[in-house]
């Protein structure tokens, strides 16, 4: 195992076909320390499942596929992308382990462009074989290959040649993480797995529903929290979420003439006109009375505490208060409770015992 070189490495562009054919612009910012654009966390929050290869996960990874055989004339890209991407990929030969591990450490060491483009392209494969692996929670297999060829890139500015682990084995952690993001924030309208546990059910409870079902387990949601070790409210979140089509509230209802879903739908957090002509008009009388009750104090230093600590929007603290009158915090926090008996007194003798008065103490 050679020595791992301490010297840095410059920006270099490395240019990588997208799904569609076209480059994919961007440089890869490599050397000791430095760390990728792309947050890990967010594509280990997309990759619930995976495990992030190890020094010990040397298997190579087979991408051999059924590539089509190059066109004898250029295909029109309307009529089928898909396989114009696949012949164009099958330009690019794989690489052996030596050869790989040679062009990594030439770029890790060197920053040498043309060294991150043979390893990218000779891997674009990969991430068709991975892509189609999901081909069935999304239809357009070429949008997944996308998502894939962003986490092949991603996974060139993290790998590292000298952890004895083939590059391919590494970049198969990230090109399932962006693919499965992809498919959290597009599968439905509204937005599932933006929990950890949401995530791990997304993935996971159709799978655990059947295997309880094959062992003769009804599926109940108490039985799929425990065996996902997930909270049961999550659960039913998530059925319910699954469950359930995502509808439009302005979607008619009962046919093109019916009325929007909107107008069914009740609002149980609306507040009626009647309660909030009510909290107005008892606003307005407790806005009067303590009106009235600040026109009954005297005292100076009473007068400065409720303009400044009870009424006030940053409170002054009772040191401060204290200070400017001579007088202990302690003093001041015992006028404090003073006006505070005097206001509800006030305020019971005048509104009566039926309203609940709560007054809170500022923060010193």
């Amino acid at each position: 195992m050679a020595d791992k070189p301490t010297q840095s490495s410059p920006t270099v562009g490395v240019e990588v076909l997208d799904a569609l054919g076209r480059p994919l612009s961007g440089s890869l910012s490599r050397g000791p320390g430095a760390k990728a654009r792309a947050s890990k966390a967010e594509a280990q929050k997309a990759d619930e499942g995976a495990e992030e290869p190890s020094e010990e996960g040397t298997g190579e990874v087979d991408v051999e596929l059924n590539l089509p055989a190059r066109p004898s004339a250029s295909p029109s890209r309307s009529d089928d992308l898909l396989g114009y991407y696949l012949a164009e990929v099958r330009r690019y030969p794989l690489l052996d382990p030596e050869e790989e591990r040679a062009l990594a450490i030439r770029y890790q060491t060197e920053g040498d462009a043309d060294a991150a483009n043979r390893l990218v392209t000779a891997n674009l494969r990969l991430v068709v074989k991975l892509a189609f692996q999901y081909h069935r929670q999304w239809s357009n297999v070429l949008d997944l290959i996308q998502e894939g060829n962003v986490g092949l890139v991603e996974a060139l500015s993290r790998y590292d040649p000298y952890r004895g682990i083939r590059f391919s084995s590494y970049a198969q952690y990230w090109i399932r993480a962006m693919i499965l993001r992809f498919l959290m924030d597009n599968y439905r309208i509204v937005r599932l797995g933006s929990t950890r546990h949401g995530r791990k059910l997304f993935f996971q409870l159709q799978k655990e529903r059947d295997r309880l079902i094959r062992e003769g387990v009804h599926p109940s949601t108490l039985a799929l929290s425990r065996a996902l070790d997930v909270p049961e409210h999550e659960v039913v979140i998530v059925e319910q979420h699954l469950a359930a089509p995502a509808l439009s509230l302005n979607a008619p209802m009962g046919g093109p003439e019916g009325r929007p879903l909107a107008e069914v739908v009740s609002d149980d957090s609306a507040v009626s006109p009647e309660d909030d002509v009510a909290r107005r008009e008892m606003s307005e009388v407790f806005q009067t009375q303590l009106t009235a009750f600040a026109q009954e104090l005297r005292d100076e230093r009473e007068l400065a505490i409720w303009h400044e600590r009870l009424t006030a929007q940053e409170p002054a603290s009772l040191s401060e208060l204290g200070d400017r009158f001579g007088v202990s915090k302690e003093r001041i926090r015992q006028v404090e409770a003073r006006i505070k008996k005097r206001l509800k007194e006030h305020l019971t003798a005048t509104l009566g015992d039926e309203i609940p008065i709560y007054l809170e103490t500022p923060e010193d």
